[in-house]
């Protein structure tokens, strides 16, 4: 079994405080199960995303890039095709769709659910998956 291929991402879209993409976002792949508009996606590269822009720009969005309630902000949680270049999880100005967002990359499953679990997600399956390793 290969580790990539049980890395998922949460796949939505939400707008000011309409839809269930938005933060705080406190899904997690059982309960999206029920949630319209929210879904778990296989990513193949390992690398979630999330996008928050904003139509007055997005310095509302850096105060605090994982709870933004600012009418008008769209928040996107999607699979990247690829990770940035250095491979490191972070947030960042970025240019997407011909307009400056904040993106935030992160590898592991479902890592894109919020900031406090990323780091630990890959590790927990990473060490789950071991000793089915061994067993092969």
């Amino acid at each position: 079994m290969i580790l990539g291929a049980l890395r998922r991402c949460f796949v939505c879209r939400s707008r000011g405080e309409l839809g269930s993409c938005k933060d705080p976002f406190t899904f997690n792949a059982t309960d999206v199960i029920n949630e319209r508009g929210v879904e778990t996606s296989p990513c193949a590269s390992g690398w979630c995303g999330k996008i928050v822009e904003s139509e007055n720009d997005v310095k509302e969005a850096l105060k605090n890039p994982f709870n933004v309630s600012e009418y008008g902000v769209a928040t996107q949680r999607i699979c990247l095709q690829r990770g940035p270049s250095d491979s490191e999880d972070r947030c960042a100005y970025t240019k997407w769709q011909f307009r400056r967002v904040l993106m935030c990359f992160c590898r592991g499953d479902l890592c894109n659910s919020s900031a406090n679990v990323k780091p630990f997600i890959s590790l927990i399956a990473f060490i789950s998956v071991l000793p089915l390793y061994r067993l092969i």
